[in-house]
């Protein structure tokens, strides 16, 4: 059980702290939508990317059974897709995406979010379960930290596994603590819209459900039952 509340809520002296963490989901919360199976199609174009995803049905249909689990289907996407890949390569590709996709991708009331944050001398960071090398060219534009999945790299080749765990759900709080330390030395702010971000908006003293969205629900002290995907 969860209770998300509005900044409206949280007094002035506390929400224009220096000590102010700001956290914001990526996909879905700056985005409009998922930006990884984007980035995989641009990437790799339609007919490669297409040879590659149909190696997802079945994988897809044994998480959909709960068989398999979100996180594990996302391993076999990464393995499918970027083992033996170059670094390099794929870090060009990244800049390539974050300039094409821009506009079509990014809320404006997002990155208008994002700046306010900044301007207002928060600590601001990305905190997403996309991995980190497509995701640092939107950070860098933005001017704020990144954490995220991290892909594992020998020799200059991404291996198609993860270093560490996919940063989802209670991986976000423990990734946020590896970086920043005790989280109760901060005001916490987080901005989500999925299962995958409740841990994190729990762990918030000023929590923000589907904020940018034009359409979005804002919960002040209703319950939101988690409900396992």
């Amino acid at each position: 059980m969860y209770y998300f509340l509005e900044s409206s809520l949280v007094p002035d002296n506390i929400a224009n702290s220096s000590n102010v963490l700001s956290v914001f989901d990526f996909d879905g919360t700056l985005t409009y939508h998922d930006s990884f199976i984007p980035f995989l199609k641009f990437t790799f174009g339609k007919y490669r990317f297409s040879r590659k995803i149909i190696k997802l049905v079945l994988p897809s249909l044994q998480c959909a059974r709960r068989k398999l689990t979100r996180d594990e289907l996302k391993e076999v996407l990464i393995r499918t897709f970027l083992t033996g890949v170059d670094e390099k390569w794929l870090r060009e590709k990244a800049e390539q995406f974050c300039q094409t996709y821009w506009p079509k991708l990014m809320r404006p009331e997002g990155v208008l979010g994002v700046a306010a944050e900044v301007e207002s001398g928060a600590e601001v960071t990305i905190c997403s379960a996309s991995p980190s090398l497509v995701l640092k060219p939107f950070a860098e534009r933005l001017g704020i930290k990144l954490i995220s999945t991290e892909l594992e790299i020998i020799d200059g080749k991404l291996t198609g596994n993860l270093v560490g765990q996919n940063c989802r759900r209670e991986q976000k709080v423990k990734r946020l603590e590896q970086v920043y330390g005790d989280l109760s030395q901060y005001h916490l702010r987080a901005w989500g819209d999925t299962r995958g971000d409740f841990e994190l908006l729990q762990a918030a003293q000023d929590a923000h459900w589907r904020h940018f969205h034009k359409k979005h629900y804002r919960y002040k002290y209703r319950d939101v039952i988690a409900k396992d995907q």
